[in-house]
């Protein structure tokens, strides 16, 4: 037995005896480049069999985070360990368990499909026979049997993700990290890349996740931390979260005028707050549809209202100040 999984089976004892073992455990994690924070001493815990997100706007710190993870980007201070291991030190031993799906695909576009995951496998040291067996299982986990034998170059771009996807399993990693996996994608493409993981997960694979999109963080996560200018603000199960720090509705109302915090008087009182957009106001409500109702006997006169039930958008605008995509 190599040093390499001998050293991976003896941290996979270990985890055995605890359940569920924590495969990723971070205190304080920072990193630095230069006088620019990117992530600011956070703490994290991600255990075995979990799907674990890190939600936030681009330049919260997810990306660098996962690169720390991935054993790719040096730790500037604090401790983080991967299978209970340092990446400082273990690099190698880390990068052969883990599948790694970034945020803009890689792939070899004069190749054919099967070919790409052919000589990705070679990377991990399989066989060619063995490269080959493995790809027939995984391009029919991906859907993309019939296109095994064509170029990658005019595949569509759902297409090609869950390509990638499936180039990251080829080693059977027992963590897949994904950055920001359905960037660009049309909804339809996303829906099939969820179920896509959904099975994974319920195969026993670990997810660990970063986006921009709430709908994807509360459809993949069993839990996630919300990440803002490089810190942790919120920890916690989707729903969790969202029973916290935000009412059950939210009326938007949108205006005629530029500026609609002019009127904020008029709506004030009419849930548990109200937050002021610069093309809306959003009123916090249990009963959005009986704030509405408020509303018009105010004489309020919104040029659009509408009711939906409260989600991560909320939370992170409650805690920040902010929208996802400021």
């Amino acid at each position: 037995m190599s040093a390499r999984v001998a050293s991976l089976s003896r941290v996979t004892a270990r985890a055995d005896a605890d359940s569920p073992p924590a495969l990723i455990e971070a205190s304080a994690l920072t990193k630095r480049f230069g006088d620019f924070t990117a992530v600011d001493a956070i703490d994290v815990q991600v255990h075995a069999g979990e799907s674990f997100g890190f939600l936030g706007p681009n330049g919260a710190g997810k990306s660098s985070t996962m690169r720390m993870i991935a054993a790719v980007s040096p730790v500037t201070s604090g401790t983080l360990r991967i299978f209970g291991l340092d990446p400082a030190t273990h690099g190698p031993d880390i990068r052969s368990a883990l599948g790694v799906v970034p945020q803009k695909d890689t792939l070899d576009e004069e190749l054919t499909v099967e070919e790409n995951l052919w000589i990705y496998g070679r990377y991990f040291g399989l066989s060619w026979a063995e490269c080959r067996r493995r790809t027939v299982e995984l391009l029919d986990f991906a859907q993309l049997s019939e296109r095994a034998s064509d170029k990658v170059e005019p595949l569509s771009g759902g297409m090609k993700r869950r390509l990638t996807i499936a180039r990251s399993l080829i080693n059977e990693p027992r963590i897949l990290l994904l950055d920001e996996p359905t960037t660009g994608l049309d909804p339809q493409a996303r829906h099939v890349l969820w179920d896509r993981l959904f099975r994974l997960k319920r195969q026993g694979v670990t997810l660990v996740v970063t986006t921009h999109y709430m709908d994807e963080a509360e459809q993949l996560c069993d839990r996630l931390v919300v990440m803002d200018h490089g810190r942790i603000v919120a920890e916690g199960s989707p729903r969790a979260l969202i029973e916290q720090h935000a009412t059950r509705e939210v009326l938007e109302l949108r205006f005629a005028d530029e500026d609609s915090a002019v009127h904020l008087p008029s709506v004030e009182g009419l849930g548990e707050r109200v937050e002021v957009l610069p093309d809306r106001l959003l009123v916090y409500a249990d009963d959005g549809d009986g704030a509405l109702a408020a509303a018009h006997a105010r004489g309020v006169e919104p040029l659009s209202a509408l009711v939906r039930r409260a989600s991560l958008e909320d939370v992170f605008l409650h805690l920040t100040g902010r929208t996802l995509v400021d």
